[in-house]
């Protein structure tokens, strides 16, 4: 699937695709050509027509790839959305519904554990996110309106630097790899990446592009933030432990203090917003917040089992809020 994606970037014609498995969640090669379709809609390629962005094949497959990942989502997570407490107050509901996920801590561990190299490692990991911080949440905001579309705009003015260019969320991450000794290119690591790191990566745009799973998005979204600034602190203590340059750390310090915050407007102004102003969005609210909640955890998962790690930290939640 993906050498097939490939090849129609580099424009080798009409593409025979082959058939899209009903199970791609765990399907690296279905999640990398969905990344690489995704792609073409951010920074795309330099060997990739740009009009390709709208090539109708290519949207046809994209489509196909979605539709598979976000039904094999959905009956992941039917029961603990069922579950979801219903109190009246979404974002007091949304504060119990994160807090209970029993995911198992990276942060944690590299917060007293990891050594330099894995610590290296998870910094690879996360470059896939990180060089293109909440550009797929911008897609979203022509979907909305009123306080929500404004409390979503506050928060993509913050993770853009408030109008300094040097202060880019994506820029201070850059600045980390560099400051470890790792390579800041856009995408330079991509091809070391295991199918739970494409997964995550991909369900950002999987909702976010679609105006019919905007409340999702911003499930999802509302959770990252909530899910970030304790374990942020965690991470730049872990950095600055195994004797990595204290510029290594900057990103994660400047996220313990902008996420508290942003985990507030999600969950609050944005998210209980929505739904506010249209009751319809909840189920799709808690969707993405579990979704959320589930990829994370698969991949925490694969890269404790990875360190040897997972039996010490498989009870230790990553999920750190205070409504």
């Amino acid at each position: 699937m993906s050498s097939a994606v490939a090849e129609r970037l580099r424009g080798a014609g009409a593409a025979a695709w082959p058939t899209v498995p009903d199970a791609v969640l765990d399907d690296e090669d279905c999640q990398l050509a969905l990344w690489m379709l995704f792609e073409l809609h951010f920074r795309g390629f330099d060997d990739a027509d740009t009009d390709l962005e709208w090539d109708p094949d290519l949207i046809a497959l994209r489509g196909d790839l979605e539709a598979r990942m976000e039904a094999e989502l959905r009956a992941a997570t039917r029961g603990v959305v069922d579950g979801a407490p219903d109190s009246g107050d979404l974002a007091e509901d949304l504060f119990a519904f994160i807090g209970a996920d029993d995911a198992p801590s990276v942060a944690s561990y590299l917060h007293r554990h990891a050594t330099a190299e894995q610590v290296r490692e998870y910094l690879r990991d996360k470059s896939v996110y990180a060089l293109k911080e909440s550009d797929a949440h911008s897609f979203v905001l022509g979907r909305l309106d009123g306080p929500a579309k404004a409390a979503l705009a506050e928060i993509q003015y913050d993770e853009y630097g408030s109008g300094r260019p040097e202060s880019l969320h994506s820029t201070l991450y850059a600045q980390t790899l560099e400051a470890a000794g790792l390579d800041p290119t856009y995408g330079a690591y991509l091809h070391e990446m295991p199918v739970e790191t494409l997964a995550v990566n991909n369900l950002h745009p999987l909702l976010a592009m679609r105006r019919r799973l905007r409340g999702a998005s911003m499930g999802q979204m509302a959770t990252f933030e909530a899910t970030s600034s304790s374990p942020c602190r965690r991470i730049a203590a872990g950095i600055e432990r195994v004797g990595l340059p204290a510029e290594a750390a900057v990103y994660f310090h400047e996220h313990v203090e902008a996420d508290a915050v942003h985990e507030q407007v999600a969950l609050r102004d944005v998210c209980a917003g929505l739904v506010q102003a249209d009751p319809s969005l909840r189920e799709d609210v808690l969707f993405g917040a579990a979704a959320c909640l589930h990829l994370d955890g698969v991949w925490a998962r694969r890269i404790l089992a990875r360190w040897g790690a997972l039996p010490a930290f498989a009870s230790t939640t990553s999920v750190q809020v205070a409504s």
